[in-house]
């Protein structure tokens, strides 16, 4: 168990949902921290997985399950991308009976199980008694769960689609953008080369935040986002116009992979099968939005027909070392975790508001969803974002609630 030599206590983090650059930066933010005061830390591996395999019995190796960070440990992770804990979309209240670990499988029989009992003595056979869990609004919802069951936690929120409810800032956004700019202009030579209409796919299953910012930065004419329900004709009519407008004859649209358009009753998904938290993989929104384009461009182009080129991001924007941002930030919210606990507080989610750093009770991460506010950001009838009244925005502009 953790807590063999005498310490203030033990904190435990873990990495859940997709993976960001950025983690490995806000892991090292604690651990440091928590070392210098006095505290142990557990790394918990796997997300909630770690938490729900453990064998308690004082001889059983659940190397597999956590492991106790030092500084040398996290000192050479940290300027990687990624989380060297690794990660999953595991959900404790909601695992199926194939997933159940071997050594349940006895006591827990159903379709579905709530493992929350084994988790919460798993954290006391471990002596944690503080969890810091950095992920995403499902990974942050379950850690709601169990400070509702009364366990210590401080959630730090991270996601590249910057969807977290009260905060302005997630973990892994300014990444997702930067690598998204760089790559479109990659493209572009592309597209421009050929004279096409350049269709790129980018995460996003219920906000347009990672569509929209590189947009209004300027990397493509049009974006489409899961918040409005748009018209694949007007889209068309636009995008030829950008290609004739443009000297290089080429044109280009972000597609956010939640995005719909009118017509379509669901959005696009690359299988039937359901994770953790009942969510179908996107993906393939593009390529429909792309054949569309082109079927459609002759009524718009005299008659004549423009070929497309189509870009899945995926999991390009999302590897690699963090940007300074995405440095910087982490550090900060992993010492404002140790802040709090300090200070005896928990049951807080630490945020970024308005251009300062903060925390807000940790329930508004299930109180709520985080989406583009399309009447004041979206141009509806331009497909693409407003420019204007800029003074007193935040530094993502739209990302504020």
């Amino acid at each position: 168990m953790a807590n063999e030599t005498k310490s203030k206590g033990v904190i435990a983090i873990l990495t859940g949902g997709g993976d960001v650059p950025g983690l490995n930066p806000a892991i090292r933010a604690v651990t440091i921290r928590a070392l210098r005061e006095g505290y142990q830390v557990v790394g918990i591996r796997r997300g909630w997985a770690g938490l729900i395999e453990i064998v308690r019995d004082k001889d059983a190796d659940n190397s597999h399950c956590y492991e106790c960070l030092t500084e040398g440990r996290v000192n050479k992770a940290f300027r990687t991308g990624g989380t060297f804990l690794h990660t999953s979309r595991t959900n404790p209240s909601k695992v199926s009976k194939n997933n159940v670990p071997i050594h349940l499988q006895d006591k827990y029989k159903k379709d579905v199980n709530d493992l929350t009992p084994e988790v919460i003595k798993n954290l006391d056979f471990v002596g944690i008694d503080y969890l810091i869990p950095i992920g995403g609004d499902d990974t942050l919802s379950y850690g709601v769960r169990l400070y509702q069951e009364g366990r210590k936690v401080i959630a730090i929120p991270k996601t590249m689609d910057n969807d977290v409810p009260g905060t302005d800032y997630c973990i892994g956004f300014s990444t997702c953008i930067t690598r998204t700019i760089a790559m479109t202009d990659i493209l572009r030579t592309s597209a421009g080369s050929h004279e096409r209409i350049l269709v790129m796919e980018v995460f996003g299953r219920y906000a347009g935040f990672t569509a929209m910012l590189p947009t209004m930065a300027g990397v493509a004419n049009r974006c489409v986002i899961p918040e409005h329900k748009f018209d694949i004709d007007l889209l068309t009519e636009l995008l030829v116009d950008d290609r004739h407008r443009n000297p290089s004859n080429y044109s280009s649209v972000m597609v956010s992979e939640g995005a719909i358009f009118k017509g379509m009753d669901k959005m696009v998904f690359e299988g039937a099968e359901l994770d953790a938290y009942g969510h179908a993989k996107l993906g393939g929104i593009g390529d429909v939005i792309s054949q569309k384009i082109k079927e459609l461009t002759p009524k718009y182009n005299n008659g004549k027909r423009i070929n497309t080129i189509t870009q899945k991001l995926g999991y390009l924007v999302r590897g690699g070392e963090p940007d300074a941002i995405d440095s910087i930030v982490p550090m900060a919210f992993g010492n404002l975790a140790l802040d709090l606990i300090l200070s005896g507080v928990h049951g807080r989610l630490i945020v970024l508001k308005n251009g300062r750093y903060d925390n807000m009770p940790i329930d508004v991460v299930v109180s709520k969803k985080k989406i583009v506010n399309v009447e004041k950001h979206y141009n509806i009838e331009r497909l693409r974002p407003y420019y204007k009244k800029f003074e007193m925005l935040p530094l993502f502009i739209m990302t504020n609630e």
